[in-house]
């Protein structure tokens, strides 16, 4: 049976196109009506949101591999929540979905939104935003198809005590590698060693960061799981091991690209090593997302996998959510509880 659907929405929309990182003056929350559903949409009532450092590339001017959230348009992202009216004979009213319903209340969908029906109902609803949405399959896809670690591999990883990067550490110990994280500040180092497994860590803000890749690699880095692009990334690059894998799955430390950004060249260290540095971006994958999912829940149910999740609550933790995340404010998984 369908449950009436609500006649207002709360939303956050885009006013400015930002040069950089978006702050909360980016963006403004409106209430609107929302309009009748249409033959085969539904309306589904978030209940969570996600933040994302991917959000800032959805944003810009040129965008990256999407098109860029238009002005006035409500901020895209993937969110969790129960839909509370169908007129699609695919879908019911009390299924949980993921799907990519946006900073909104309420969003009336084509059933084309819609990731997944979330069915790990023992585990909290909000993981289907992190570990067992698209931080964990990005962690576990990465890592094995671009990355192909092998036992005794030494897999460095920056913004180690992500989450991205956490995951990626836990998992590459359970396939034999060798596990170094870099992270930034005390606390987060401490996280990645006793909450996060990894064998060996580093604060990039605490200077010497060349020597100390040296003395944690000391047969180089035959796996860079980068995160950052930028000034970790140059530092580690020269300690790659022969034939060594760079997966490229994001670049936070770049703050904004026009103009073009330059830097050391890698070519000299990707010829020299016979290495490879490859992109990745999960929607190339989609196929492989359930069983991803199902995978990472196995690990998380069995306690081999942990993760951290930072909830914030209410739409209007929204605006300045993303501006958080870059100046490295959150402790976990970013999400906002509506």
């Amino acid at each position: 049976m369908t449950q009436p659907k609500p006649a207002l929405n709360k939303r956050v929309i885009l006013v400015t196109r930002p040069v950089g990182i978006a702050q909360a003056s980016d963006f403004a929350i409106e209430e609107t009506a929302l309009p009748p559903l249409e033959d085969g949409e539904v309306c589904v009532a978030n209940q969570f949101l996600s933040v994302d450092p991917a959000m800032r590339g959805w944003i810009a001017d040129s965008g990256n591999y999407s098109d860029p959230v238009p002005i006035g348009g409500v901020m895209r992202s993937l969110s969790v929540g129960k839909i509370v009216e169908s007129r699609s004979p695919d879908w019911h009213a009390g299924q949980i979905v993921l799907g990519w319903f946006g900073w909104q209340q309420f969003a009336a969908v084509k059933p084309e939104a819609i990731v997944r029906a979330v069915t790990q109902t023992d585990l909290p609803a909000s993981l289907a935003l992190g570990v067992l949405g698209i931080n964990g399959v990005t962690a576990l896809l990465a890592l094995t198809l671009v990355g192909e670690p092998k036992p005794g591999n030494t897999l460095v990883v920056s913004t180690a005590a992500g989450s991205v990067g956490s995951a990626v550490g836990q998992i590459g110990r359970f396939l034999g590698c060798r596990t170094v994280g870099i992270a930034g500040g005390a606390n987060k180092v401490q996280q990645c060693l006793e909450e996060f497994g990894y064998d060996a860590a580093i604060d990039y803000k605490a200077g010497t960061l060349d020597v100390a890749i040296a003395e944690a690699c000391p047969d180089g880095v035959d796996i860079y799981f980068d995160n950052t692009s930028g000034p970790v990334s140059d530092a580690v690059l020269p300690h790659l091991a022969l034939r060594a894998r760079v997966v490229n799955c994001g670049t936070a430390a770049i703050d904004r690209w026009s103009p073009w950004p330059t830097g050391p060249r890698v070519e000299r260290h990707l010829l020299v090593k016979r290495a490879r540095m490859q992109g990745f971006v999960v929607f190339d994958h989609m196929e492989k997302w359930e069983e991803s999912v199902e995978k990472l829940a196995q690990w998380v149910r069995e306690g081999k996998l942990r993760y951290s999740e930072e909830v914030l609550d209410g739409l209007d933790a929204c605006p300045d959510a993303l501006a958080g995340l870059y100046r490295g404010e959150n402790t976990g998984k970013r999400v906002i509880r509506i």
